[in-house]
């Protein structure tokens, strides 16, 4: 087909991934007949010889775990938003052959709180301190004025955190994961951990609490998202990340803008229905 461009998600594992779902939502809506969107099972070991294999039909790649660190090397240059936490979730391919790579996680968790009216926060909590944790520093380094107080589970990862913080230049204390329940307290809290892990804290949710982000999108709600709504707090999800990182991608690999966001989020709210 003249004209047929192509891009796709890796990681491992990548069968999960609701990439595909959103992007070929966003080229259907913007009439990108030539366009196609797949997802490949690549490991960081593999990850080399599949970037030897991409033609100039390629116009740019999602990655995700365990590729966003690995890429980096391969690439002719990222942004300062990928260089702030050494993470590279988008690569585009230019016309010239260069390969640029650029973190839209950073931009994305700003713009889902933008959605839900969350623009600045006196002071904010994180809980875990895993890959996405640096990205949710970095992004509230763009919302919160004040201390944000991250709950971890090791010394070694409230190191990294220290690290981070510094690096990002915002005032982080750390705490233990056996206080994580004061955290529900703060305006805006960030969960960044894997499933299941903060179910045990929905208890402790307060009669009146402000602003949950909780990073997961399937299953959803999470116990912890469930009970903060249900007490009439305001709760973006994992979704809404998703999506405006998603945007974000799509703009850059197709230089087409706006991408078509409530298409792109009702294609994935219908993909979820149906697992």
């Amino acid at each position: 087909m003249p004209g047929a461009r192509r891009a796709a998600v890796l990681g491992s594992p990548i069968a999960h991934s609701l990439s595909p779902v959103l992007h070929r939502a966003a080229y259907a809506e913007l009439g990108l007949e030539g366009w196609t969107y797949d997802r490949f099972e690549v490991d960081e070991k593999a990850l080399p010889g599949f970037f030897e294999t991409l033609g100039p039909e390629w116009a740019g790649l999602s990655l995700t775990m365990p590729l966003k660190r690995a890429v980096i090397p391969l690439l002719d240059g990222i942004s300062e938003s990928a260089a702030s936490v050494d993470a590279v979730n988008t690569v585009v391919f230019t016309e010239d052959g260069r390969r640029t790579g650029d973190n839209t996680d950073i931009p994305g968790m700003v713009a889902a709180l933008h959605e839900h009216g969350i623009d600045k926060v006196a002071t904010a909590a994180i809980l875990g301190a895993g890959a996405t944790a640096s990205s949710a520093l970095a992004a509230l380094s763009r919302v919160c004025t004040g201390e944000i107080v991250v709950h971890v589970r090791s010394k070694a990862r409230a190191d990294e955190m220290r690290e981070w913080a510094e690096r990002l230049d915002v005032t982080v204390r750390i705490a233990s994961w056996d206080d994580a329940a004061e955290a529900l307290h703060a305006p805006l809290v960030v969960s960044t951990t894997p499933a299941g892990v903060t179910d045990a804290l929905a208890h402790a949710v307060p009669e009146r609490p402000a602003a949950l982000f909780d990073v997961l999108y399937d299953p959803w709600p999470t116990v912890l998202a469930a009970r903060w709504s249900a007490y009439g707090g305001a709760v973006v999800s994992g979704l809404d990340l998703l999506v405006h990182q998603a945007v974000l991608q799509v703009e850059q690999m197709t230089g087409r803008s706006p991408a078509p966001l409530e298409a792109m989020h009702r294609a994935g709210e219908e993909a979820l229905a149906a697992r």
